[in-house]
């Protein structure tokens, strides 16, 4: 085995290494770990022909992770033979400290992966402890389901769950980057796709597999498997014409997954006329799914009589703290602008019972003046989620709300929520409703931390994240005429909700109305 000679560096990490550090425990474990996981990875088919790889960091707790060594596996190789000495050592910076001798014939000359480049872009933006190459059919086929997609969406399957930051009722969104006829080719439309999707933890390339990592090589292994289980389930949905995208996996709809229009969803009316639907419907909670007075004589007076239990019985949980933190922050800044009733917090030091008192203080002050701030909106949740578990809270919504919801869903629209409420209360109110757990119709749930639900930018925001082609494709149903305007200059359709105590609309406001859902 070749080894590069040089100096270990103490202090600032390991950018390169000594004899005797490339011949350590750590080295060696991790070395013999790879060759086992690339054996293993063969046998369910993500790299046979010598094609998939492996890049992993060496753990060590004296070194940061950014200056960790970096072990590759070979290409040219056949990864079911793989052996502990087959693979490369890198440096952090991509300097080869190691790299394995030469074999007979008839073995080729030994050569480091195609995928150095990408792995290498991956470990600097995500900062992971291991990543994975697979050429698994099914990372394959996925991609080829919709050739024009540029993103592989499922959602409510159990696999999901396995994905890191996502749970059953989440969309898990993966891009898909176009293939190049060599890997280091792909690092530049890859790091695009990594730093315009923040929650992947993959990426697809088109006709050709997926790159994915995670933060020990155990959670990529996990994510890996889940990955190859849900394209594996969406093709065969797909195969028995089963809509993979949706919440109750439905028969796929006329112009809905297809190429016969572009991918738009469509209904056939009087005259065999094409009536386009929108691709997403953006829905506000109150005064449009739900009454104001659900919102104003319920959740907030409960959120108000109980902060103080609350924040008490959970004062030193992560949670809890983390609220606190957010809240401190949000009242220094109300404090210098000289908002009205922003109270100081005192320091931990004085005691919890102070603090606890000025948090209220602020808090009660904030719910009356309904200020729609994360900071509010997070710890509302918290409450409320409380409140829906031991069943003192129950969600209400408006009649025609789940006949729609069903309707709209059925026709192949997906249906999105955007409240001030922190994501947490809106899976709440929607999962426990009078009518029902209405989140199987659901796609996702977008709160303020997406942008305040007045500014253009974060309708913007939203229809990007979104994956359609225009803005126009989402309509965004709302009781209020600011959100309507900031919507509508992002390109939006938009209908405004009258409901049963709904504020007025200003005189020639100039959007559609409605008074039910059963009117779109």
């Amino acid at each position: 085995m070749a080894a590069a000679t040089a100096t270990p560096e103490n202090g600032g990490g390991v950018a390169t290494a000594s004899q005797a550090y490339l011949e350590s425990k750590a080295v060696k474990d991790t070395r013999s770990l790879m060759s086992e996981l690339c054996r293993h990875f063969y046998t369910l088919g993500w790299m046979y022909g010598t094609g998939g790889s492996i890049a992993m960091k060496v753990h060590d707790d004296s070194v940061p992770r950014p200056h960790q060594l970096v072990l590759l596996s070979p290409s040219g190789v056949q990864k079911e033979r793989m052996e502990p000495e087959d693979m490369y050592v890198l440096s952090a910076d991509g300097s080869t400290l190691s790299s394995p001798s030469p074999k007979p014939y008839p073995n080729k000359a030994p050569k480091c992966t195609d995928s150095t480049a990408v792995f290498l872009k991956i470990f600097e933006l995500r900062n992971p402890g291991a990543a994975i190459h697979s050429h698994g059919v099914e990372s394959c086929l996925a991609t080829m389901l919709n050739p024009l997609a540029k993103e592989f969406r499922i959602t409510h399957m159990e696999m999901i769950k396995g994905i890191q930051g996502h749970g059953y009722y989440d969309e898990l969104v993966i891009p898909i980057i176009e293939n190049t006829a060599h890997e280091y080719q792909l690092t530049e439309s890859l790091a695009k796709a990594i730093e315009a999707y923040p929650r992947a933890t993959a990426v697809l390339v088109r006709n050709h597999g997926i790159y994915s990592w995670g933060d020990s090589w155990i959670s990529a292994k996990t994510q890996a498997e889940c990955y190859h289980y849900l394209f594996d389930a969406a093709i065969k949905l797909h195969q028995m014409g089963l809509d993979w995208s949706s919440p109750n996996h439905g028969p796929l709809q006329y112009g809905k997954g297809t190429l016969a229009d572009d991918g738009k969803a469509g209904i056939i009316g009087s005259g065999l006329q094409i009536k386009p639907l929108p691709s997403c419907i953006l829905l506000d909670i109150e005064g449009t799914t739900t009454p104001i007075s659900f919102v104003t004589e319920v959740l907030f007076p409960y959120a108000r009589d109980n902060v103080g239990r609350h924040l008490s019985v959970t004062f030193e949980t992560v949670e809890t703290q983390d609220d606190i933190k957010l809240l401190r922050s949000q009242v220094e800044d109300d404090l210098a602008k000289g908002v009205l009733g922003a109270l100081p917090i005192p320091p931990d030091e004085e005691g919890k019972e102070k603090v606890i008192a000025a948090l209220v203080a602020n808090i009660e002050a904030m719910i009356k003046a309904d200020r729609k701030i994360t900071a509010l909106k997070q710890l509302q949740g918290h409450i409320w989620r409380s409140g829906f578990q031991n069943q003192e809270l129950k969600g209400v919504v408006f009649e025609d709300v789940p006949v729609a919801l069903e309707k709209w869903n059925a026709l192949g629209i997906k249906v999105y929520i955007y409240s001030s409420g922190s994501r947490l209360a809106q899976r709440l109110l929607f999962g426990n409703t009078n009518h029902g757990d209405l989140r199987k119709y659901l796609y996702g749930f977008f709160d303020t931390t997406v942008g305040n639900k007045k500014e253009t930018n974060s309708y913007v925001e939203i229809s990007e994240s979104l994956g359609v082609d225009k803005p126009s494709e989402v309509l965004f149903l709302t009781d209020i005429y600011q959100e309507a305007v900031a919507a509508k200059n992002a390109g939006l359709q938009v209908i405004v909700s009258v409901r049963p105590g709904n504020g007025p609309l200003p005189e020639n406001h100039g959007f559609k109305t409605i008074h039910s859902f059963i009117d779109i």
